[in-house]
């Protein structure tokens, strides 16, 4: 029972920080959204918001860096099927009315200046999502520099994406990132053929 309080203030504070971001999420409103009593915060986080915090950035990287990996697992095609990865994207930003982006860049985007412990957080989570990256372009047969290189900019237009999107109500970033990432891996690729 009382891991199961713990992991749901844990997703109810993930989702509430992919839906509005940290700042705007309170404590009290972390509690009520997870169905317990707001001594169990302390109870189980006695580090408070920073530590529920930590945790939720671990949490969500690894299940989005997951999420993601089913989806670039099935791509036979790497140059081909990138609008695709990013169209998957979209479609979920449109499912969502536009609510939920990625949470990590939520938080990162609050904490970068502010709080070392979750920069470093935010940090350990990307830096896992570009190596994965960087090994799924590694597919291709290109030098480790370019998959890492590609791998930054898939991984910098997914994101920046997800800000313009949800802040135009339109997936039209979304697709053109994809497409943009799909022009530089040919480009790379007919470069080292």
């Amino acid at each position: 029972m009382a891991n199961d309080t713990r992991a749901r203030i844990l997703d109810a504070t993930a989702e509430l920080y992919r839906r509005q971001g940290m700042a705007a999420t309170g404590l009290k409103q972390i509690a009520a959204a997870a169905g317990a009593p707001f001594g169990s915060i302390y109870h189980h986080f006695p580090g408070g918001k920073e530590q529920i915090s930590e945790e939720v950035i671990h949490a969500e990287g690894v299940r989005y860096g997951l999420f993601v990996g089913q989806q670039l697992a099935d791509v036979t095609d790497i140059p081909a099927e990138i609008p695709d990865v990013f169209n998957s994207a979209a479609r979920l930003l449109e499912e969502t009315d536009y609510a939920e982006a990625c949470s990590i860049e939520t938080i990162a985007l609050e904490v970068a200046s502010t709080n070392e412990r979750l920069r470093s957080a935010t940090e350990t989570v990307f830096s896992s999502w570009i190596d994965g990256l960087t090994q799924w372009f590694g597919q291709t047969g290109l030098p480790d520099d370019v998959c890492r290189s590609l791998a930054l900019s898939c991984l910098t237009s997914l994101e920046g994406a997800f800000v313009l999107c949800r802040s135009l109500r339109s997936t039209e970033p979304m697709i053109a990132a994809g497409l943009a990432v799909q022009a530089r891996t040919r480009a790379a690729l007919s470069e080292h053929s």
